[in-house]
This record gives C-alpha cells, structure tokens and sequence, in this order.
C-alpha cells in the first residue's frame, strides 16, 4: 500500500514515515502543501494524510482540488485545529477522516486501514470508487464513461468490457481464448476472429493518432496485454 504523507514539521514527518514504513506501508513525503498537491495529482496512492497548516498551500487547499480533479483517494487530515467548524470544513471540501494532534501511531493505522477497506482490490489492482486507471487512460464503471488524456472515447458496450477486461488484468498477457470466455462468455458461438474484430476496433479509438503511447499491445502467437 502507497501513503502520500504531507507534514511541514520535520520530525513529526520523519517519525510517522518510519513508523508507518515499519507497519508494511510505502511512503512519499512532502514538506509543503504545494509540493504535496503536486505529488497527488501526478501519483496513484491508496491514501493521502496531511496536516491542515501548510506552508504555501494548506491541507484545505490540497483537498478541495484533488476532488476538483475526481481524484477519490481517500484523505485523512491530521491537525491541531479540532473545532467543530474545522471538521466540518474537512468533510465538506472532501477529507474522509479527520485526526487531531497528538495522537497514537496505531490510531492513525487504524483509521488508514478503514480507509483502504473502502477501496476494492482487483488481482492487485486498486480500484477506487469504481473508476480504473492505467496511465493517462480512465474508465468509470458506473457512467460506462472512458477517457484519455481527459478526451472522452465513445465505446459500444462490447468493446468498453473488452477494454475492462485489459485494464483489469494489466501486465498480463491474454489469449484470444481467454478473451473470448471473460467477455463474451462460455456459450457464445462466436470465434476467435471476432476478438481479433474487437480488439481492431478498440486499438483505433485508445490508441488513435492523439495518443502517441500506445498502451495496447499485440504479442503474436500469444494474444493481447495492455502495458506501458
């Protein structure tokens, strides 16, 4: 699991990042808010912490336009501000828990492990609020919307779960066959010929001209991968 852990005090960053580094976690640090934002917009984390009070951008900040992006990493703030009116503000700009200083180690890995419960996990791919990412590329699986580089690509039903199928199984490479038996089914009477169809008509629109990176890959004799 991936943490983007945004602390202006050094030794309160320092400290956490050994002690959540120790729990099993991964850890990305950032001093100040700017930083921080920069890192969670650019990076795919399983959750962002951060403190409020933050050097050139504050936590509120940080919150509000990561959920401008319709990024739905979880957020966990931590802060020495505990007002009512503070928590409120958290929620209401996106934060989904809130920690006041100073506060246990193990509370905060176990409002963290709250937190990644929310996430689904995938053959070890995150999937967050049902949305599914690989690279620039971004399928919602509840409005069947798909993007590129924030271009919308118009899909038929049939190659949308053909390109889910891909995303879900990244790295990996997939027959015809098995192409064939996840998205169209064991009963189906069609051929492998119409993978092949499918999967021409898909590569034009996800790998089209305006997407110089091609992230669908053919490997010959074997079948299809969807790789960097």
């Amino acid at each position: 699991m991936k943490i983007l852990l945004i602390e202006d005090e050094p030794k309160t960053l320092l400290s956490l990042k050994q002690g959540l580094e120790e729990n099993g976690f991964g850890v990305d640090i950032a001093y100040d808010g700017d930083v921080g934002s920069r890192l969670a917009k650019k990076n795919q984390y399983d959750v962002i912490i951060t403190d409020i009070i933050l050097p050139i951008k504050n936590g509120f900040e940080i919150a509000k336009e990561i959920r401008e992006l319709d990024i739905q990493t979880p957020i966990i703030m931590l802060t020495a501000l505990g007002t009512l009116d503070d928590k409120l503000e958290a929620f209401d700009l996106g934060a989904d828990d809130y920690l006041v200083k100073p506060f246990e180690l193990k509370e905060l890995i176990a409002r963290i492990k709250v937190a990644i419960k929310r996430m689904t996990i995938f053959d070890g791919l995150q999937i967050s609020y049902k949305k599914l990412k690989f690279e620039d590329l971004e399928l919602n699986l509840d409005t069947k919307i798909v993007k590129r580089k924030d271009l919308v690509i118009n899909l038929t039903a049939r190659e949308f779960n053909l390109l889910e199928c891909l995303i879900k199984n990244q790295g990996r490479v997939m027959s015809k066959e098995e192409l064939l038996d996840k998205v169209w089914g064991m009963d189906s009477d069609v051929t492998t010929n119409v993978v092949e169809v499918f999967m021409n008509l898909l590569r034009k629109k996800v790998d089209a001209p305006d997407f110089p990176n091609k992230i669908i890959h053919t490997m010959y004799g074997m079948g299809y991968v969807m790789k960097r």
